[in-house]
């Protein structure tokens, strides 16, 4: 069942995902902005919950990855309703422990609080919750108002990162910084103090927000945004199993 899979939504859009089965919590990788389920902590959680028996799911958003439909289509809320599709299909009413890589640490809170019956814990890796208020300056935010696409330089890859004004105003719309995030249940946040894309201090405004009590944050002094180090994917993994471990 580890192989590559599509779930086929009404509109024709399809969904790659893979899923390894077991009891307990379902442990659910949520990429970040233009990422998709082929990365490194996709990958190192996948093989680390197999050669456990334990449940993990991974995905392509839409136009993202494997899956098909048009990244410019994409918005928070329509990645979370993919995701939502996915689980409903996959694991209907398993438990969940929300892993969200830089944007999906924005989308995991958002599916927690659409679910918060189902959500059981969450994991935040350069976790980027509002990215479309404190990361875009004032020229660029009026640019996407004004419906244009805003391009950047992209230090991970020859093509400029896109920012189309869907998604921008989208996430204006979903934003949970600015008041308390009804989320009571474990929370452990990793972020790099050399993170040059995600400010460290989004981190602890995030946990600040979490009515939960139990939450956990981890400052890797020279970690940068991406943690994909050997010694960052071995924190991942012991995060990740202490949680399940207590659920």
């Amino acid at each position: 069942m580890t192989e590559t899979r599509f779930l086929t939504l009404p509109d024709g859009r399809r969904l790659a995902h893979r899923f390894t089965p077991g009891p307990g919590p379902v442990l659910v990788f949520l990429p970040g902005y233009k990422s998709d389920m082929a990365g490194s902590k996709a990958a190192a959680l996948f093989d680390h919950c197999h050669a456990r028996g334990r449940s993990c799911l991974l995905l392509d958003y839409s136009g993202c990855g494997e899956s098909s439909g048009s990244f410019g289509e994409g918005t928070l809320t329509r990645w979370r309703d993919e995701v939502l599709a996915l689980v409903d299909a996959v694991c209907p009413g398993r438990p969940l422990v929300l892993a969200g890589s830089s944007m999906g640490g924005w989308l995991m809170l958002l599916l927690a609080l659409a679910r918060p019956d189902q959500v059981r814990a969450l994991i935040g890796v350069a976790a980027a919750p509002d990215f479309t208020t404190w990361g875009f300056d004032a020229a660029q935010q009026a640019l996407l108002q004004t419906g244009e696409i805003l391009y950047e330089d992209n230090p991970y890859g020859p093509e400029p990162t896109p920012t189309h004004p869907g998604f921008w105003r989208d996430g204006q719309a979903n934003r949970v910084l600015e008041g308390p995030i009804g989320f009571a249940g474990p929370v452990h946040l990793l972020h790099g103090q050399r993170d040059a894309d995600v400010p460290w201090e989004i981190a602890l405004r995030l946990a600040a927000a979490l009515r939960s009590d139990a939450v956990q944050v981890t400052l890797i002094k020279d970690g940068d945004h991406r943690l994909s180090r050997d010694q960052d994917l071995a924190l991942l993994l012991r995060t990740a199993e202490a949680l399940l471990a207590t659920l």
